[in-house]
């Protein structure tokens, strides 16, 4: 969709999404429901450096979620390659970040996460790999994140967590995007996503 700025230019503009069936919804700043927008909910989570990262660490910053283990052999490695590309595409962009939330946080040790983002070459100050307690984290995958879509809802936090998708949450903590992180061309479609939220 696009819209007109001030000076009469037309822009790209991204949809808001406010459920788990991922209905792309175009709400400006003068609707009603603007305020109403779904947000990701707070939360508090160890990165790869033992650092505490909260939604405040967040704040202000674009950034691009996943779930992922650091043993996963099937769709992760592709994931994580895919993603790798994003962080050298925006190395020299300051508000954008990746956030990685394990999945098998019992066995994803902040240890382990440390070597791991070493082994991949995974800048910490731009991407942040997360770990702490299962219940959290798969709270926050299903419930804010939609990170399986309509089927998480029916899931309980027993049943194991393993998605494809990575979301654009924007600088308000808002979902503006889903993608299938083990596709190319998704990798390209964020990459133009990110870029027209980077100038909001």
């Amino acid at each position: 969709m696009t819209n007109c700025n001030p000076k009469g230019k037309t822009e790209a503009t991204l949809p808001f999404y406010n459920s788990a069936d991922f209905t792309a919804e175009w709400i400006s700043e003068i609707h009603a429901n603007y305020s109403k927008i779904h947000t990701i909910a707070p939360f508090a989570l160890h990165n790869q450096l033992g650092h505490l990262i909260t939604e405040d660490s967040l704040k202000g910053q674009i950034y691009v979620a996943n779930f992922f283990f650091s043993s996963c052999p099937s769709i992760c490695p592709k994931m994580m390659t895919h993603l790798k590309t994003l962080q050298e595409t925006f190395t020299k962009e300051p508000h954008l970040k990746l956030v990685s939330f394990s999945v098998m946080p019992w066995v994803d040790s902040v240890a382990t996460l440390k070597q791991y983002g070493e082994e991949r070459n995974i800048n910490p100050a731009q991407w942040h790999l997360l770990t702490g307690k299962k219940e959290d984290i798969y709270s926050l995958a299903r419930q804010s994140y939609f990170a399986e879509k309509t089927l998480g809802q029916l899931k309980s936090n027993g049943e194991f967590l393993h998605t494809e998708s990575m979301l654009l949450i924007d600088k308000k903590a808002r979902i503006r995007g889903i993608y299938n992180a083990t596709q190319k061309i998704d990798i390209e479609r964020i990459t133009d996503d990110i870029n027209i939220l980077l100038k909001e």
